[in-house]
């Protein structure tokens, strides 16, 4: 029986975890989230494995979507 994920709500204030994400996003966006690692989830995305990962947007706009473990609430 699958287990029912716990999705972060649309709308929640989160924090990306930068050493998460190091190895898989481009250099400029790492430099920005360096700055402001925090935003806001607008959206889910399925991912290829089957799971769902959160479309998350920052404070100058930029949006990305980022796996549930890679980010924290808050």
């Amino acid at each position: 029986m699958p287990q029912s994920a716990n999705l972060t709500r649309i709308g929640s204030k989160v924090k990306i975890d930068l050493q998460k994400v190091k190895d898989r996003i481009p250099g400029g966006l790492m430099n920005k989230l360096s700055s402001d690692p925090r935003g806001t989830v607008l959206d889910y995305k399925m991912t290829d494995g089957g799971g769902v990962g959160a479309v998350v947007s920052f404070n100058d706009g930029t949006k990305r979507w980022f796996f549930e473990d890679e980010i924290s609430r808050g």
